[in-house]
């Protein structure tokens, strides 16, 4: 390193290199050059000035060359032609970032980070919006801030309703802003210029490649605040999100059912309404959009179990069926409570348990907390309707219910008891009623202790 001496000295000699290569300075900010023209070129970037006007639809351009590339808009011209994919551009500048696409190269490095760009100003971008986080323009309409001008610029436009479009050359689609046209254009093309460094995978959007890499890495960033679990996509934060609400936002606008998720509309659509489903089961004559559901539906007719057991022989129809029973016998609880540290076998265990530490949602009559939006507002109806009111009645004994949940396992009382205890014979409508009626009335211990399935017997 340099003494303070020979530093000072060092930059002084660079100062005085600069002004004699660089003689001509600009009066605002500094910035030298080597030509008196290059000068005057610079500085209608802080005048504004445009000199240079189309003669056609009378733009305005601060330098002569972007209104020649301007008037390639007006021609339909495209000279330069890329000689790996045969897309033709309208200026030289044009087909040279593109074939970067095809090499791959990134010439421009942050000396920060050192992520590197194909473009510069991409990574003068970056350095503004991630390393220096200033935000230097702001709206005069509302006030909010922007580490981008060209940002601003798309902000106002949606103040003023002129965000301007871009028609697509190959559909004519009007499309708004100029970088999603380019995107746009690989819909035609099929170009996918995104590739993934783990499994070579290609994307057309940069976007969906920085989601795919999530897939290798244990990166989660989007989180919950409600309950802290975490996503690797934000989509599937935002469906989470609604377990929480209650809110069901996709209306089907043929008979007002609500789904959570719109590819669970488009099902119930084609599946119910459109009579799109070419699947049928030859037992029900239930219809199935795809063939590999119906072969898992008629598991249900058949008593197929082709996912077997390799400690107790126990079989299943389905193989996540298999996998959760695995667990029973290893004993392993690998989802873990992040409040109490309880832990479950199954993760939907886990998801029903923290509904017991948060409960956001209050009665504003009796003050009583739910988990979920829903809840709440099937509690509100004990207290507005009579007993007799209750939305689901039994169709054997006419009695009334707040939930439906609890019309089903009332039902069961009526029903034939086919569950029975192998000690003392009491008889039991469901499977989890025998199971605690043997953990807490014959089996000494904690009610931890694990059950052979031979426990239970169907009369």
């Amino acid at each position: 390193m340099d003494p303070p001496n020979q530093a000072f000295v060092k930059d002084l000699k660079m100062s005085t290199h600069q002004m004699n290569s660089l003689p001509f300075s600009c009066l605002l900010c500094q910035k030298r050059f080597k030509r008196v023209f290059q000068l005057k070129t610079h500085m209608r970037t802080h005048t504004g000035e445009r000199p240079f006007s189309c003669d056609i639809c009378q733009k305005s351009f601060s330098q002569p060359f972007s209104l020649k590339n301007h008037k390639y808009i007006h021609t339909g011209e495209h000279k330069f032609l890329c000689s790996v994919c045969q897309h033709t551009f309208k200026t030289r500048k044009e087909l040279k970032l593109h074939a970067l696409i095809h090499s791959g190269e990134k010439p421009f490095s942050c000396d920060i980070c050192f992520l590197k760009f194909r473009q510069k100003p991409h990574l003068n971008s970056h350095v503004i919006a991630v390393h220096t986080k200033l935000k230097l323009f702001s709206c005069d309409l509302c006030c909010k801030s922007f580490t981008l001008k060209s940002t601003l610029i798309q902000h106002i436009q949606t103040h003023t309703g002129e965000y301007r479009k871009f028609s697509c050359d190959i559909c004519s689609k009007l499309i708004k802003g100029k970088n999603n046209v380019q995107r746009h254009k690989r819909t035609h093309t099929k170009e996918k210029p995104f590739s993934c460094d783990a499994c070579q995978k290609t994307f057309s959007q940069k976007g969906n490649l920085q989601t795919h890499k999530r897939i290798h890495s244990d990166e989660h960033p989007y989180s919950c605040i409600i309950c802290q679990k975490k996503f690797k996509h934000k989509s599937s934060l935002k469906t989470h999100g609604l377990t929480h609400s209650g809110g069901k936002p996709f209306s089907c606008d043929i008979c007002q059912k609500s789904f959570r998720q719109k590819s669970h509309l488009n099902n119930h659509t084609v599946q119910v309404h459109f009579g799109v489903a070419k699947h049928s089961c030859s037992v029900c004559k239930k219809m199935f959009i795809r063939k590999a559901y119906l072969e898992y539906h008629s598991r249900t007719h058949t008593g197929e179990k082709p996912f077997s057991c390799d400690i107790c022989q126990k079989s299943f129809s389905f193989k996540n069926s298999l996998n959760r029973h695995k667990l029973t016998h290893t004993g392993e609880c690998q989802f873990s409570c992040s409040i109490c540290q309880k832990a479950f076998t199954q993760k939907h265990y886990l998801d029903i348990h923290m509904k017991t530490h948060i409960k956001p949602f209050s009665c504003d009559i009796c003050k009583k907390s739910f988990s979920d939006k829903q809840s709440l507002k099937t509690h509100k109806i004990s207290h507005t309707a009579n007993a007799g009111e209750y939305p689901f009645s039994c169709h054997i004994c006419q009695k009334a219910f707040l939930r439906k949940d609890s019309l089903v396992k009332h039902i069961k009382t009526h029903i034939e008891k086919q569950f029975s205890c192998h000690i003392c014979h009491k008889m039991f409508s469901e499977k989890g009623s025998l199971k605690r009626h043997i953990i807490m009335t014959h089996v000494s211990g904690p009610p931890s202790v694990s059950l052979d399935q031979s426990t239970f017997i169907v009369e």
